[in-house]
């Protein structure tokens, strides 16, 4: 019965399993890492580790600076706070100057291609207008002729009845 026990156990399923470490197994995939998977975590660990301690140094260095810079801070506040104000309004100008800016220059380029896209499709317009007054030209053209045909017969008639 002991031999039983030691060689097989039963899991929170009620599933036999013949040893512990088989319930375990199927927990993990059936291969391992491949060779490049295994260089890649063996490198970047050490990478990590450094970018970790540089990242503490900084901290370190941050705040014993904020030690050492706290008294001049405020025996300076009554010219440093002024200063830092006008400082912080003058990027702020810049910054909002610079985003007008764009925000105009982005309209102009949108409104300019809207008129290059209208004058594109107006040569149509353009061309059936030119047509359209040809016509009329030549009409009125006609007009006029006969119009002057009709007073030179007319002319004819009066001044061939008279003589």
């Amino acid at each position: 019965m002991a031999d039983r026990t030691d060689r097989e156990h039963r899991t929170t399923t009620g599933a036999l399993i013949s040893r512990p470490a088989e319930g375990m197994k199927n927990l993990l995939p059936d291969k391992g890492p491949s060779a490049s998977q295994a260089l890649t975590v063996a490198t970047l660990f050490p990478v990590g580790g450094l970018l970790l301690t540089f990242s503490g140094l900084a901290l370190t260095a941050s705040v014993i600076g904020l030690c050492l810079a706290t008294p001049v801070f405020l025996l300076f506040s009554p010219v440093l706070v002024p200063a830092a104000l006008l400082m912080g309004l003058a990027v702020t100008g810049f910054l909002l100057s610079g985003a007008l800016g764009l925000g105009g220059l982005s309209s102009l380029t949108c409104l300019t291609n809207t008129v290059r896209g209208l004058f594109q499709k107006t040569p149509d317009y353009v061309e059936q207008a030119k047509k359209r007054m040809a016509e009329a030209t030549a009409h009125a053209g006609q007009k006029a002729k006969d119009a002057g045909d009709t007073i030179q017969s007319k002319t004819q008639q009066t001044a061939g009845g008279r003589t």
